[in-house]
């Protein structure tokens, strides 16, 4: 099959044949349709994330928002027959055994297995997968929109659940790109007001077609200024870029008594004022990725047109391009690679 590899990291991947995976008990063998390229594939290969790096699997196919076709089911399968329609998530495996998994948080599960960095992903025709962490993808959602929401979609959902969101309740997105353009339809689904923070005028205006209230534009004044002139700041305020920046103007953007969602990982470390904390009675709660029955609940909305991923496709070849683009910011919705001739 063909595949795109990373052999080192920080340097490009190699479009070449590879093996074909070996479907083993519990597992299925699924024809990639769609992978999502994910700002997170770009960190783990370049090597930016110090604690993925020891455990990232070389060499490795990247590839963690993955949609397509079940072709074959292994040993001990159930449920699922060859044609299903489903995809795969961050989440390859979680043992279901742990205190971590039994009350709920599987993506604690300290013997998990992650798609696209210990196993093998998405950026390939052909990906194996756990049956039990397999996915269904509900008929009436392409195959296009429903790859992002495996890793956008789910990531942002639990954020907010985690940061125990409410109707009626005011959400700040900073950056306006791959997964926060979701996070503005998620948090309106929500019942929520929303406003949304970028430097660039093409991503805000992506903000308010996706329902935003209200936006700011962080190149013109302070941004936490203008959310602030918003009720007193979010009740909610996630961040979702990689950005030491955006964590600065965000802390200083929460209502009192609100919460701040970190989600976006930054290689580097991120200033807190225990000050403003306790005085404000801030809290901050980090949420990674989300739970089988999150992303079931992900694809259900999608599936009832409350949240819709905007997406641009390419080839499988042009996994390199994509990664320059995202280095240089120039990507406001998601990219998809498009493989088997589809």
């Amino acid at each position: 099959m063909r595949a795109a590899v990373l052999y080192q990291f920080g340097v490009p991947l190699e479009i070449q044949n590879v093996p074909d995976p070996e479907v083993e008990a519990g597992e299925v063998l699924i024809q990639v349709e769609a992978c999502g390229v994910c700002h997170s594939d770009y960190h783990l290969t370049h090597g930016e994330w110090d604690l993925l790096r020891p455990i990232t699997k070389l060499p490795l196919i990247p590839g963690h928002e993955v949609a397509g076709r079940i072709v074959r089911t292994g040993p001990g399968v159930e449920g699922f027959r060859e044609g299903d329609r489903v995809g795969v998530p961050w989440l390859h495996y979680s043992c279901d055994e742990c205190e971590f998994c039994l009350s709920g948080r599987e993506t604690l599960c300290p013997k998990q297995k992650v798609t696209g960095c210990t196993v093998d992903g998405g950026f390939a025709e052909l990906i194996k997968a756990k049956a039990s962490h397999t996915a269904r993808i509900p008929e009436n959602l392409s195959m296009d929109e429903a790859a992002p929401l495996l890793c956008a979609g789910v990531t942002v959902y639990k954020a907010l659940r985690v940061a125990d969101a409410k109707p009626g309740e005011r959400l700040v997105v900073f950056g306006v790109g791959g997964l926060r353009h979701v996070a503005v339809q998620l948090g309106k689904a929500a019942g929520m007001e929303v406003g949304a923070v970028d430097v660039s005028d093409d991503k805000l205006d992506l903000a308010r077609e996706c329902g935003a209230d209200w936006v700011a534009n962080a190149a013109e004044s302070p941004p936490h200024k203008q959310v602030k002139s918003h009720g007193g700041g979010g009740d909610v305020v996630m961040v979702t870029a990689a950005s030491t920046a955006a964590y600065d103007a965000a802390l200083r953007s929460i209502r009192r008594g609100g919460v701040l969602a970190v989600v976006g990982m930054t290689p580097e470390p991120i200033s807190v004022s225990t000050v403003a904390l306790v005085s404000g009675e801030f809290r901050i709660v980090a949420s990674a990725v989300g739970t089988r029955k999150d992303l079931e609940d992900v694809l259900r909305l999608a599936s009832e047109g409350k949240v819709r991923c905007r997406t641009e496709t390419r080839p499988l070849e042009a996994a390199n391009q994509v990664f320059e683009e995202m280095k240089e910011g120039t990507i406001s919705g998601r990219i998809v690679l498009k493989v088997n001739g589809q």
